[in-house]
């Protein structure tokens, strides 16, 4: 891990204390809790964004929807 400084208003800090009190944890876990959430909010909000930018492409081009006829089937090796 890395030591990071931040600047809080004092109400996002004692906030943050109440939260941390409530949920057992200390400070910097709930923080560090708190930044993996909105991380994993970014990162599927990417992948929304992408998966709609491709999804004319998708819904036109017969190579890729080549195999979906056998979508569900069982595979045999």
């Amino acid at each position: 891990m890395e030591r990071v400084q931040i600047l809080l208003d004092p109400e996002q800090k004692q906030m943050l204390n109440k939260i941390a009190e409530q949920k057992k944890t200390n400070f910097s876990e709930l923080v560090r809790s708190m930044l993996d959430e909105q991380i994993e909010k970014y990162h599927q909000a990417q992948l929304a964004t992408a998966a709609r930018a491709l999804l004319a492409d998708y819904a036109t081009d017969q190579e890729l929807t080549a195999f979906t006829a056998i979508d569900g089937e069982d595979f045999h090796a």
